[in-house]
């Protein structure tokens, strides 16, 4: 399993309704693969620096997970799929940054000659 943050910027207008369906169909994506959604970070409503799909402000949300290259593809798919996101990244962790640093193989003891 390899380790995943997804930043998501959704329409701002939308209802808490609309969101949490997009986010359960995206966690459902995951799960489906053998994979474990994390932690949900609901950073909400922010201004852009810049005009994105003729809107201002977005709802943004960080989803974490470990998951397979699948899992991640079926969920980017879903999160391309909806009308309801703006952006979204998909962004693998590396094994420190995500604090599962994988174990150190034992040391070979020496050989009697």
């Amino acid at each position: 399993m390899r380790h995943y943050e997804i930043p998501i910027i959704f329409d701002a207008g939308l209802e808490e309704d609309a969101i949490r369906a997009v986010l359960d169909r995206v966690t459902g994506a995951i799960k489906a693969a053998g994979g474990t959604p994390g932690r949900l970070d609901r950073w909400g409503r922010r201004r852009f620096a810049y005009e994105l799909a003729h809107k201002w402000e977005g709802y943004y949300v960080l989803l974490e997970a470990s998951a397979t290259p699948e899992g991640v593809a079926d969920a980017d798919r879903v999160l391309s799929l909806a009308d309801e996101v703006l952006r979204h990244k998909v962004i693998r962790l590396p094994e420190k940054v995500s604090g599962r640093d994988r174990p150190k193989p034992p040391a070979r003891a020496a050989e009697a000659v």
